[in-house]
């Protein structure tokens, strides 16, 4: 599918090579960070601008994405697109901790389009049950690691049974 071939509301579900992105595949499998479209814009809650919208051309041209396209056959794309609006600006949630007033990618996305729904978050790698990644980030932070705590992940978001997978991203 190309850039061309996109609808208002598809969801970019993506995966890149930064550190960042790699620690979360690791824990959570597949994805690092979701998005949805709307009028060749790509709403998203990015670590570096929190809550933005993006022509779509500038987003790619800030990373190295694989991206897959997912639709949701019963989106109402005015009232989403309403409601991803209302929280631009917002400041990203490095924490990931729910309630603060802030948001993460698939946070952000649970939000507007609630749909999917949220299970214990984990922060584990295949030996230890908080990676030294997540261990280090969360040090940094000075505060302790959320697992456990109710939340989202670009993957799990993935997995919703009503989302389906329309294909990869080619761009043209």
């Amino acid at each position: 599918m190309y850039i061309n071939n996109l609808h208002n509301g598809d969801l970019l579900f993506m995966r890149d090579n930064s550190e960042f992105s790699k620690a979360i595949i690791e824990t959570t499998k597949e994805y690092s960070h979701v998005g949805i479209l709307f009028d060749d814009m790509i709403y998203h809650a990015s670590r570096k601008y929190g809550v933005v919208k993006q022509k779509l051309e500038d987003f790619f041209s800030e990373g190295n994405w694989d991206v897959d396209i997912f639709r949701y056959p019963e989106i109402d794309c005015e009232i989403v697109q309403e409601r991803a609006e209302k929280y631009l600006g917002f400041d990203y949630n490095h924490s990931f901790y729910p309630d603060n007033g802030s948001f993460y990618c698939s946070q952000y996305i649970a939000e507007i389009l609630p749909i999917f729904d949220s299970v214990p978050m984990k922060f584990n790698d295949e030996e230890k049950d908080v990676s030294d990644y997540w261990k280090k980030y969360y040090d940094e932070l000075g505060v302790d690691v959320p697992v456990g705590v109710l939340g989202t992940n670009p993957s799990q978001l993935s997995k919703c049974e009503k989302i389906k997978l329309i294909g990869k991203l080619r761009r043209i």
